[in-house]
């Protein structure tokens, strides 16, 4: 960065370029429209589970017809994506995860029926095992140890169905070793080699997921944690070196998640890699500033500044909760 050339007072006075909202909107820094937005919903399977969720005060679970209302939604405000994360039926939930790579899974049906009402819209989806699994993990457990080489199997599988659904973007969240390799050739392989991976590759074993997993039904089901194989929210040179690998093995984005806790992670990444970086504005965090919001602590503006937060530190993009309450402010 340039060392700034600043005039003595009174030949320097900053506030002259604050003094109405036209001049600050000339000289602004950073901008923030619908297009850096992609916008999480959840789809539910479970009869009578669509709904305000109780942790996540204005989020709802959708039913399909919910979603395809949410997709033209989205391409009303000009947000470019979506997110879809299953809400699966618990009695249906196995150890060996099968249903994580059925066609007609919640999440899969979920793909098409965007693609049916907003067929430019992107699509992006989740590939962990978490929603599928009897456990609660993003991977296959045995005796206790989360199995890598056999998880990242499993997620090719997973992951190639949705790429025949129609999914534009992978999001592959759980954190295995060489997964976004394995994925990445498997796509090639079977003729899917237009469909992206934005990889969650700085994840940290974050206290802020918790409503989250009230929202894809996993609360009760976890059983011990996941720091196993998400990243010490302490290690900031241990979460830039798997962007690196991340990349090398394929990636065409990468995210970091959660965000505002970890705005540093973002900044770094941007300015290691220069590769389009996003960030996910998670339920933790969502849940923080909505409850502060509706009880009169702060306002609205706070979800702006919020967003603001993360494109000053580098981001391309957030998912957020917010999207489309954002998306409409700007309009």
């Amino acid at each position: 960065m340039a060392t700034p050339i600043i005039a003595p007072f009174p030949a320097s006075r900053l506030r002259r370029l604050r003094r109405s909202a036209n001049i600050r909107a000339m000289v602004s820094e950073t901008n923030l429209t619908p297009a850096n937005l992609i916008w999480p919903i959840f789809v539910t399977e479970v009869p009578g589970a669509d709904g305000e969720i109780a942790s996540m005060p204005g989020v709802e679970r959708l039913t399909l017809d919910g979603a395809r209302r949410a997709a033209e939604r989205a391409m009303r405000l000009s947000i470019p994506a979506i997110c879809i994360f299953p809400h699966s039926d618990q009695a249906l939930r196995t150890e060996d995860c099968a249903r994580a790579w059925d066609p007609d899974n919640i999440g899969n049906l979920a793909i098409r029926a965007v693609k049916e009402v907003a067929p430019e819209l992107v699509v992006m989806t989740d590939i962990a095992l978490d929603p599928y699994n009897a456990n609660g993990h993003d991977g296959l457990v045995v005796d206790g140890e989360i199995l890598n080489d056999e998880t990242v199997e499993a997620l090719v599988r997973m992951a190639l169905v949705q790429a025949e659904c129609g999914a534009d973007v992978l999001g592959p969240s759980d954190m295995m070793d060489g997964r976004i390799g394995a994925l990445r050739a498997a796509l090639e392989r079977e003729g899917h080699k237009h469909v992206a991976i934005l990889s969650y590759a700085a994840k940290f074993a974050s206290a802020f997921y918790g409503p989250f997993r009230d929202a894809v039904g996993a609360s009760g089901r976890l059983v011990g944690d996941k720091k196993t194989y998400q990243i010490n929210p302490a290690n900031r040179g241990e979460a830039i070196r798997c962007v690196a690998r991340d990349l090398a093995e394929g990636a065409d984005m990468v995210m970091v998640k959660p965000g505002m806790p970890y705005l540093d992670i973002c900044r770094a990444v941007k300015d290691e890699f220069g590769a389009p970086t996003f960030a996910y504005q998670v339920s933790g965090e969502y849940a923080m500033l909505e409850g502060a919001i509706r009880n009169g602590w702060l306002s609205r503006e706070a979800m702006l500044e919020s967003l603001l937060g993360f494109r000053r530190a580098g981001c391309d993009g957030v998912l957020s909760y917010f999207a489309p309450s954002v998306a409409e402010m700007l309009a």
